[in-house]
């Protein structure tokens, strides 16, 4: 006999749902119960988006703005006054656009009766010069006054003034009558009206189907900055809430305001958004907040984590922290706000801003352990209506995690700190206050921190919880849930639907990095540039190249470096802040816009301070994204508490000093620059400078003429393989040898300063020039080994890449060498040194002697094996490697 089928819910949210605890964990605990369940939110594309959490199906879908513009449109039309006073003018931009219309005119006719003069014309000129300014300024006036009286109105009526709502209900709506639950949970007052709706219609089609609105927030508490929003939050909630089955809500003080105010037959029952009990400690030895903020363990750390705007009270924590000077913050924020960028430059302003730090959200089953790094948990919050009356969702977090609370006098916050004599109290808004509080909790927080039982934290679990709201489902219902899973689990990672395996933003070629096996590449699809290092391993130096991997250099260094030390390996990561013109070689790439999600950022955290002994940060860029701001500075202390030696790679311009290269080099690069560039690059470059002077770690460098900006630095040599660039082809032997010249950028390399004379020798038949840009790098190597002459750069003053890989082919090479650069590398390579006014009369002494020419690059053969073969890079970089 087949079981019953199980009952369905559906539990709809008006946001994302990604870091919505709450109604993860309701739709989680239903599925564990036995229920059916969708979790329903909102996409943030125009299409559907479909994925599983665990056992829950998700369902993200579009929400349009139609209702919005036609309701803002008629407003903006408004009635036939309106139309009359706003009179062909649209908006301030049509209005400013009238006003200089006729300041136009005014200035041409006064202009004319300048030139009359005495003429009777004059008279009458002046007359409909003043009518046509009186008219003007009637007309503004008008404007002015209809757009007084529309702004600050609201009409009462909901559906006017947030049609919002309305796009949500269509968006909505639909889905769930299709889906005909027996149990709506609607979350939050956004989507009252959708259930309300929703059930409604399916009873009239004689489906049963019962819902509950679950009360986020006291929502005539709350100070909406717009008056539309004060006006129709409340009026939703006042139409729709009798008509639910049941109505839950956050706090026992939140369930009385609502029975008061909107007469409810019975006190909405209370679930309170607490922790996952058995999810605690499951992460425990990951990254924490004080390893992500790399301080010891001696050093105290307060601890914030949620929504950061003004009245959550952080500036006096921030004010604060010139009392406590050994104190650091840790700001766990899910993204970027005006509110959190007000909080750095206050802390800026008062010279704490090294004590205040930024970390990104974890996955809500994560959170006690993520937090308990720290030494105290914060409650700063204003004294509001919404605040007063509810225990918020941090407090249980915050205990879960073992961390005393250090709260403002909030009454029901305060009430049971003091109650459960689990932390301080403290005056909101009041920073001595708060610095008094912090110093009572670190002088007794053995003593708080013992008054955290395991009784506390079984009140204050989502278990606990969760049994109040599953019996709501059943008496509302009438449904019985079927069996229970036999292993629930708490885990908030999605997984697409329809898709075999769910890869991740860390991404590895030939691999799926959600399933963590090989996978295959389908047939015909192009292969995974080649890796011919030494995979990270069980050695006893593992070591992390990121993020840049300019020209595929980090990938060369990691072949050199594991070919030449034994007990090394290695793992190249590639970050892609910009499309790629070649995908050279790594381990793991990851695209710019992933590394904006700070679910990727602390993944790179993870990945990081569990794997690697040794890391070399090459660019200056940030090894971990934009976790910790836009330089590698930021990651540094982070990366010394982990215990990771960290080396610094440098390859131009995010080091080169400007003013002194201009001083130089005649025809430097930063003279071709575009307008704005040589501003951004001193100061990245004076920032960079300073990071290698300050840190105190090995510095190396790629290019020997930044010896001259990096005094302390040790020269790494560009890395190629010599072997497979090398041929045989004979050089200089054609009638009309063939030159190449392969310019990233043309302003970088002087180019468009020699093209001229390139292309009038190529148009005379003299030599046969290739411009090589856009052509795929396997036709580009191709044309090096066929070349007779390679043209590196002239705006630089050292020579790069292409140029070693020219050399490395044996062809004669063609570039400007500044005195500097070889007198302070001690080296100088067989290039044959030019300028934009010399390469004419050298390129002719090359034609002319062409037995010369050919045995220029038989030199350069021999350099390239000599000093790029990855052997002296290796050599430079051992005594970082050694023990």
């Amino acid at each position: 006999m087949a079981p019953a089928p199980r009952p369905t819910l559906a539990v709809v949210v008006a946001n994302g749902i990604t870091g919505d605890s709450r109604v993860q964990k309701t739709a989680l605990a239903a599925a564990h119960a036995g229920w059916e369940v969708t979790l329903v939110g909102r996409a943030g594309g125009k299409k559907p988006e479909h994925s599983w959490l665990g056992p829950v199906r998700v369902v993200r879908l579009p929400v349009g703005n139609r209702m919005e513009r036609l309701v803002n449109a008629r407003r903006s039309r408004g009635g036939p006054r309106a139309r009359l006073t706003q009179w062909g003018i649209r908006d301030r931009a049509a209005l400013d656009q009238i006003r200089d219309a006729h300041r136009v005119w005014v200035r041409e006719q006064t202009t004319r009766i300048g030139y009359l003069g005495a003429s009777p014309l004059t008279a009458p000129l002046r007359i409909w010069v003043r009518a046509r300014r009186a008219a003007h300024r009637l007309r503004v006036r008008a404007y002015r006054w209809e757009q007084r009286r529309k702004a600050p109105r609201t009409s009462g009526d909901w559906r006017r003034d947030h049609p919002t709502l309305l796009d949500l209900d269509l968006a909505f709506g639909p889905f769930i009558e299709e889906l005909a639950p027996d149990v709506i949970h609607a979350n939050d007052i956004t989507t009252i009206h959708t259930a309300a709706r929703a059930a409604a219609r399916l009873r009239a089609r004689g489906s049963r189907c019962a819902w509950l609105y679950d009360a986020h927030e006291y929502i005539a508490g709350i100070a909406w900055d717009r008056p539309a929003l004060r006006s129709a939050l409340p009026a939703v909630e006042r139409e729709y809430i009798h008509r639910a089955d049941a109505v839950v809500t956050v706090s026992a003080d939140l369930a009385r305001l609502l029975h008061r105010d909107h007469r409810l037959p019975e006190v909405p029952a209370v679930v309170r958004n607490t922790p996952v009990r058995a999810a605690v400690g499951g992460f425990a030895g990951r990254v924490c907040v004080r390893a992500a903020c790399g301080l010891a363990p001696d050093v105290p750390l307060m601890v914030y984590a949620g929504w950061i705007a003004p009245d959550r009270g952080l500036a006096t924590v921030v004010e604060a922290l010139t009392e406590l000077p050994g104190h650091h913050l840790a700001l766990v924020a899910g993204r970027r706000s005006a509110g959190l960028t007000a909080l750095r430059v206050r802390a800026e302003e008062l010279g704490v801003r090294h004590r205040v730090h930024v970390l990104p959200y974890v996955p809500p089953h994560q959170v006690p352990d993520y937090l308990s790094g720290a030494d105290l948990g914060l409650i700063p919050f204003h004294r509001l209506p919404n605040t007063e009356n509810s225990l918020p969702t941090k407090a249980g977090e915050y205990l879960h995690a073992r961390l005393p609370i250090v709260t403002s006098d909030t009454r029901a916050t305060a009430a049971f700190v003091l109650d459960r004599g689990v932390g301080e109290v403290f005056t909101a808004e009041d920073p001595a206050s708060f610095a008094a509080a912090v110093r009572r909790a670190d002088a007794h927080r053995e003593a708080l921190r013992a008054r955290i039982s395991d009784a506390l934290l079984t009140e204050l679990s989502w278990e606990h919880e969760t049994g109040t709201l599953l019996t709501l489902y059943t008496r509302i219902s009438g449904r019985t849930p079927g069996a229970p899973l036999p292993r629930p689990s708490w885990d908030t990672e999605e997984r697409r639907a329809a898709v075999p395996h769910r890869p991740t933003a860390l991404s590895a070629p030939g691999t799926d990095a959600g399933a963590g096996v090989p996978a295959e590449a389908p047939p015909g699809a192009p292969d995974a540039p080649e890796r011919d290092w030494r995979p990270l391993g069980p050695t006893r130096v593992r070591l992390g190249l990121a993020p840049a991997n300019y020209a595929g250099q980090l990938a060369a260094f990691a072949a050199a470096v594991t070919r030449r030390h034994t007990d090394v390996s290695a793992e190249v990561v590639k970050h892609r802040t910009a499309p790629e013109k070649h995908d050279y070689p790594a381990d793991v790439y990851i695209d710019g816009a992933a590394l904006r999600n700070l679910d990727v950022q602390l993944e790179l955290v993870h990945r990081t301070v569990r794997r690697y002994t040794h890391l070399l940060a090459d660019a200056f860029r940030p090894v971990f994204g934009p976790l910790n701001g836009v330089s590698v500075e930021g990651d540094l202390a982070a990366l010394a508490h982990a215990g990771i030696k960290v080396a610094l790679l440098a390859h131009g311009s995010e080091v080169r000093d400007p003013a002194r290269h201009r001083a130089r080099i005649p025809h430097s690069l930063f003279r071709d620059a575009p307008d704005g560039y040589e501003n951004s690059l001193t100061a990245q470059s004076v920032r960079n400078r300073r990071i290698a002077a300050e840190a105190g770690l090995p510095v190396f460098v790629t290019t020997p003429d930044l010896l001259l900006d990096l005094p302390m630095a040790v020269w790494a040599p560009l890395v190629v393989d010599t072997a497979a660039w090398a041929c045989d082809r004979p050089v200089m032997e054609r009638p009309r040898p063939l030159v190449v010249h392969a310019p990233s950028a043309r302003w970088s390399k002087g180019t468009d300063r020699v093209l001229p004379l390139l292309d009038s020798l190529h148009e005379r038949r003299i030599i046969d020039f290739r411009l090589l840009e856009g052509v795929p790098r396997a036709r580009v190597a191709e044309l090096v080994r066929s070349a007779d002459l390679v043209i590196d750069q002239f705006a630089i003053g050292t020579y790069g890449t292409f140029a070693c890989e020219g050399m490395a082919a044996g062809r004669p090479v063609i570039a400007h060498m500044d005195e500097e650069t070889v007198a302070v590398c001690g080296v100088r390579p067989p290039i044959v040194d030019a300028t934009p006014d010399t390469l004419g009369t050298v390129l002719e002494r090359l034609l002319d002697d062409r037995a010369a020419a050919a045995r220029i690059g038989t030199e350069c053969a021999a350099f390239a094996r000599a000093h790029h073969d990855g052997t002296a890079t290796a050599a430079a970089l051992a005594p970082f490697l050694a023990p």
